[in-house]
This record gives structure tokens, C-alpha cells and sequence, in this order.
């Protein structure tokens, strides 16, 4: 995951959002204020979605609590999908995504009387992994994860050999986000060409730590994650280069950065995004005295 030249607008967080202002040598981890803010009004702020976003949402979360002693903000995460049908019935003011919304999704919000506003976040480099202990795979083709992935290779394509002759005669198990993660959608529009289309006989988890975790106790594991996991877990995974036809390059933040590193045929990098009720943002107007001028 790639934040670039981000910051905290304690503003928005304090009218229920997070802002992805672009200001030079800024960063997301830099929050302009030490001293706890004392407010005699409390604000309860409920935020679900993408596992992807978690960690930048969940660590801006605590730290402006901390500097805002009458906020409480729960911080969950129960996949893309999941969380939009959740932010559009009203029942959480921000929505996490690694996806846009789609358009039925948005007239739901809309139906609802749930208006919005989107902010962007990161950038994130879908990172394929193995085990340490695969010593035969350095890197993969689109068209072999294609051939991994789509749907008529469930029950067929169950060996490390069946994706490259050279690969040893053993059992592939495959790990990958579940049905309810942006995540899941991306992979499967750029892989397989279609966000509704993969095969169904593997293991899948809207938790990302559940996936990494499989990869890392199995030696025969191949699976997809977003960067920021796979940096997370410090050795303990090996990313695979992908290969689009002009060499394999490997997931890195300067790769990301320098658009080099893309799953797929597009240019881009899936971006992350979160969802701001507007309509709570308004009618909590006191925000002002958490932020005195």
C-alpha cells in the first residue's frame, strides 16, 4: 500500500472523514497536533469496508482520538462490499473501499437518503505470494495467473505443473480475498476479465491476516494480498514478479510510484478510497469546538 504525500485534516476526521490533501513533505503518519483536545461534546464515529484500508484508517483513527478526548471511533472492517451495504443502510458514517462504488450500490445510498463524497487514499500494489520454502517460482505471467484463476480450472488445475512444465509435481493450494472484498473484484476484472468470474475451490477471506497466514504454513500456497500484508509480514512471505509482457517486476512502493508495477493489463494501480456520509457530517456541526481557530 502507497500513501505518497498524505495528511490528516483533523477538519474532515471531525466532521466524520479522512482527507487525502496532497501537500509536499507530508505523510500519513504526520498529525499536526500533540496535545489532547478537550471538548465537553462526545461524537461517536462508525467506520467498516475494505480490509485493505484498515491499517491507514485504524492507526489515523487512534491517533485522532487520542488528540480529541470526546470521540470515539470503532474501526472494523468487513470487506468492500459488505461495508457499502452497511454505509448505505446508515449504519456506519465511513465506508472503506478498494474499489469504486458501483452505480446499484450508489443508488441504494441514494434511496436511503445517504449522501456521500469520495477520498481518495492510496494506491495499493496486489502482491502475488508464496511460501519461502518455493525455491521454483520467481515470477508469473498474466496469462498463467489467468489460467490459475478461471473458473474451468477448479478440480483441473491443482499442480504446481500444470502452470509451468518446469515446476515441480506438487499440490497447488491457493488462497485469495473473499466474495465481499473489493479486492476479489479487482483481481478477478483484470485476471479473468470479469468481476463476478473465478474458480470457487479455494481459500478465501475478507481477513487478509487468515490469508496470510495460510500462505506462510503452507509451502505449496499461492495466493493474492495487498502490499501493505505482505510488507507486514516481514519475511515470512515471497512476492512473485509480474511479468505483462515486458519482464517481471517484483511489488515495491517505487515500483507503484513509478507505475511499473501492475497485476493485469492496466496502466494503474487499483486505488483506495473511503465514503463520507454527508448528511451526519452536517448535522454535526459542533466539530468546530473540537478544532478551535
Amino acid at each position: 500500500m502507497v500513501t505518497g504525500e498524505y495528511r490528516l485534516s483533523s477538519l474532515l476526521f471531525g466532521s466524520l472523514a479522512i482527507a487525502a490533501t496532497t501537500l509536499p513533505g507530508c505523510t500519513m503518519n504526520q498529525v499536526n497536533s500533540s496535545t489532547p483536545a478537550k471538548s465537553t461534546n462526545s461524537i461517536e464515529i462508525k467506520i467498516d469496508g475494505s480490509s485493505t484500508v484498515y491499517p491507514i484508517t485504524d492507526a489515523i483513527a487512534k491517533e485522532y482520538a487520542r488528540i480529541n478526548s470526546g470521540t470515539k471511533i470503532e474501526v472494523k472492517f468487513s470487506g468492500t462490499s459488505a461495508g457499502f451495504d452497511k454505509f448505505c443502510a446508515g449504519e456506519t458514517q465511513i465506508s472503506n473501499a478498494s474499489r469504486p462504488i458501483l452505480l446499484q450500490e450508489a443508488k441504494v445510498c441514494a434511496n436511503s437518503g445517504v449522501p456521500f463524497i469520495k477520498l481518495p487514499i492510496a494506491f495499493d500494489a496486489l502482491t502475488l505470494a508464496v511460501n519461502p520454502q518455493n525455491d521454483w517460482a520467481k515470477d508469473i505471467t498474466l496469462d498463467e495467473l489467468r489460467k490459475i484463476w478461471e473458473p474451468g480450472a477448479a478440480g483441473k488445475i491443482t499442480n504446481w505443473n500444470q502452470i509451468r512444465s518446469s515446476y515441480p509435481n506438487r499440490p497447488l493450494k491457493l488462497f485469495g480475498a473473499g466474495q465481499d472484498s473489493g479486492t476479489y473484484d479487482y483481481f478477478n476484472e483484470v485476471v479473468v476479465g470479469n468481476v463476478d468470474t473465478s474458480r470457487k475451490d479455494y481459500t478465501g477471506s475478507e481477513d487478509d491476516t487468515v490469508l496470510v497466514s495460510g500462505i506462510e504454513k503452507d509451502p505449496n500456497a499461492l495466493g493474492y494480498i495487498p502490499f501493505a500484508y505482505f510488507e507486514a509480514a516481514q519475511g515470512r512471505l515471497k512476492a512473485l514478479g509480474i511479468d505483462n509482457g515486458q519482464g517481471a517486476v517484483a511489488p515495491s512502493r517505487e515500483a507503484v510510484t513509478n507505475a511499473k508495477y501492475h497485476v493485469g493489463p492496466l496502466v494503474e494501480v487499483p486505488a483506495l478510497i473511503t465514503l463520507v456520509n454527508l448528511a451526519f457530517w452536517f448535522e454535526r456541526r459542533y466539530f468546530k469546538s473540537l478544532h478551535p481557530q
